[in-house]
């Protein structure tokens, strides 16, 4: 079935006034509705893309302000661990300090009592060597010497021997 050329005009005629008329009704009657609706498709994404935006600005605010916190957490724990470290020796090189001096007043307590007791002891032999010497020399003698000046005698001998 071969078409002429009257009915090809006729079949494009038809086909480009219908065309043409529903082009018409489409802007009529639902082209504003099609805007409309990609206008407000159009309104929410840009809406969603600057919340979206925010949102990322936002949570790098918050990333930014909690590593410095961390910072500020690891410095200021950094800073309590030193003041420990230096609070410590200080507290130790005191103990030190207070150990030593007391050693050192117990040593010189220990050398005055021992040189107090040694004072003692000779002054003890001396008394007991004196009164030793006076009956020895009254035995030999057989008779009472002057204690005093037996005394007297002994302690300067034994001083003698003592210096020697």
């Amino acid at each position: 079935m071969e078409l002429t050329v009257g009915e090809l005009i006729g079949n494009f005629i038809l086909v480009s006034g219908s065309v043409l008329v529903l082009y018409l009704l489409i802007k009529k009657f639902a082209w504003g509705a099609i805007s409309g609706i990609l206008e407000e498709r159009s309104v929410k994404i840009a809406t969603d893309i600057d919340k979206a935006e925010e949102a990322r600005q936002s949570a790098e605010t918050l990333a930014q302000k909690r590593e410095l916190e961390l910072a500020g957490a690891k410095q200021e724990a950094s800073q309590i661990i030193t003041d420990a470290k230096e609070l410590g020796q200080v507290k130790g090189d005191q103990i030190i300090a207070d150990a030593s001096e007391e050693a050192s007043r117990l040593k010189t307590q220990a050398e005055a009592d021992i040189q107090q007791s040694k004072t003692d002891a000779i002054a003890s032999v001396k008394a007991e060597m004196s009164d030793l010497s006076v009956l020895l020399a009254e035995k030999i003698m057989g008779s009472n010497l002057d204690k005093d000046a037996q005394s007297q005698l002994i302690d300067t001998y034994l001083d003698e021997l003592g210096d020697a």
